[in-house]
């Protein structure tokens, strides 16, 4: 089956040459997936094959310290606040250094994310990005995707207009602390009206929002965490096996 307007060659058939051992959720796991009207996913080594803050630290030459501190709070080890501030107080960061950057290092997306997002929108389920991360790092992959700047929920970094000094972050951000993710969901529902909402994610801060969702499948493609994989109501570890299902009903509904 192939896909209309394929982002990448890698990309262009999400069901050529399938994984060798798909999932297979249960019946009620996937009335709720075919269901959901709002389909939120993670960035950091989810839609994108990497940790954002980590890269900026490799940029900043604090790579190791804030790897540790990223694991930490994936794992359930600190809480996310605490990671986050931690991370960024290490960095060393200006307007002028995030922004080059950002120029320098275009997001890398995990394969087959593209066309499982557009078979999602083509079918109405709005897509969202829910991140730790921040604005600046994670507005091109909404660009990839071909998602407008209104679908992502993220945190977002203050600097000095004049000298470009780091001065924090926005506080009122809902990612910007534990249990940040589950509120967005909250948002999303109380706020824009879905009805049913699932979550896709390859960490425990992810996992947090499973009590606002009605669905929190754990993703497994680019890290497997052992809590998330107990946790999650669908584990998988390729898109192919989230798009399946949606393409398997359109051919049911096109039988005569």
């Amino acid at each position: 089956v192939v896909l209309v307007n394929p982002v990448s060659h890698k990309q262009s058939c999400i069901l050529e040459d399938p994984p060798t051992a798909m999932s297979q959720p249960s019946p009620s796991v996937l009335q709720a997936w075919l269901g959901a009207d709002c389909v939120c996913f993670d960035v950091d080594s989810t839609v994108c094959v990497d940790e954002g803050l980590d890269n900026l630290a490799e940029f900043c030459g604090v790579a190791d310290k804030v790897k540790a501190l990223t694991n930490k709070a994936m794992n359930g080890d600190m809480t996310f606040e605490e990671s986050f501030e931690a991370r960024l107080s290490m960095m060393g960061l200006t307007r002028q250094k995030l922004d080059q950057f950002v120029s320098q290092h275009p997001p890398k997306l995990t394969p087959n994310v593209v066309n499982l997002v557009q078979l999602l929108e083509q079918r109405n389920k709005r897509v969202y990005l829910i991140t730790g991360g921040v604005s600046d790092l994670v507005k091109p992959v909404l660009t990839a995707l071909t998602l407008p700047d209104n679908r992502l929920i993220s945190n977002r970094l203050l600097f000095d207009e004049s000298t470009g000094e780091f001065l924090g972050h926005d506080r009122s951000c809902f990612t910007c602390r534990s249990g940040g993710k589950a509120a967005a969901v909250k948002h999303l529902r109380v706020d824009l009206g879905y009805r049913s909402v699932a979550m896709i994610g390859d960490g425990v801060t992810d996992m947090e929002a499973r009590s606002e969702c009605d669905l929190f499948v754990g993703f497994g493609g680019n890290v497997e965490r052992a809590q998330v994989v107990a946790g999650a109501d669908w584990f998988v570890r390729d898109f192919r096996e989230l798009a399946k299902p949606l393409l398997e009903r359109d051919a049911n509904c096109n039988m005569p």
